[in-house]
């Protein structure tokens, strides 16, 4: 799980429900069931309207890996290609039959069963970074499908204070209940621009940086396999494929 999300939700949480108490409101009256449906389910019906099933469906799925610990795995993959190509170079290239089963990742596996079928090198870039493409490309429409859930649950947040100021309009009789209805009726505003900016639109952003960092790590294997198949030297490989590296993934010891 990646705990600097949970944690920010507690933060913001924690910082809103804090700022009521020590302001001397009531910490359930901002806790309106009607208010949640209003806003949550307006949002999510906007969502559907606009997105297909099958987006909707994916955009979803994917939404609850900014839950999961980001793999900054790009170190491992570099000594897996030095590895490989040292194998290569004291083998040949059909050697690396036995390495394909043991590669977890997709993407790698493909990239090594590539060129260890003899696939021109050319073509193997083709088919990688057409996958690369078409994969970061399922990313950003299921960052749009929060970004867009993100600006529509204001706007329910806004249609349900308006609907609660309409109640408390009805009943203008009884001046006793006007101060706490109009109080809740503004709840729904609290909870769409609360819900859009603190989960929302921060786990588009994080599925944006997701989306690169995952795409810089696959650009690593392309140019790695390639090393590989023009039969670079491994040192040379090492070198060139620490560029990708950031400067606290440099200073980790080498295996």
């Amino acid at each position: 799980m990646d705990i600097l999300t949970v944690i920010g939700v507690v933060v913001g949480l924690g910082t809103l429900l804090g700022g009521q108490a020590l302001e001397g409101g009531n910490i359930g009256s901002i806790l309106q069931f009607t208010a949640a449906m209003i806003v949550l389910g307006g949002t999510m019906g906007a969502v559907m309207v606009q997105f297909t099933l099958p987006k909707f469906l994916e955009a979803m799925k994917i939404g609850l890996e900014a839950l999961k610990a980001p793999n900054n795995n790009a170190v491992a993959f570099i000594e897996k290609i030095v590895e490989y190509a040292n194998v290569v170079r004291k083998q040949g290239i059909l050697a690396l039959e036995s390495k394909v089963k043991e590669v977890k990742d997709p993407f790698f596996r493909k990239g090594l069963q590539l060129l260890m079928d003899g696939t021109e090198p050319r073509l193997i870039r083709e088919i990688l970074e057409v996958d690369l493409s078409f994969g970061e490309e399922h990313y950003a429409m299921a960052a749009k499908l929060f970004e867009a859930a993100g600006g529509y649950c204001p706007t329910f947040g806004i249609l349900g204070a308006v609907m609660g100021l309409i109640h408390v309009m009805e009943n203008l009789a009884d001046p006793s209940k006007l101060g706490s209805g109009i109080a809740t009726a503004f709840v729904a505003t609290v909870y769409g621009v609360l819900t859009a900016n603190l989960i929302l639109l921060p786990i588009a952003g994080k599925l944006k940086l997701r989306n690169r960092l995952d795409g810089i790590t696959k650009e690593l294997i392309i140019e790695g396999i390639m090393s590989m198949a023009a039969g670079d030297n491994p040192r040379m490989i090492e070198e060139k494929l620490e560029g990708f590296l950031t400067e606290a993934q440099k200073k980790r010891p080498k295996k």
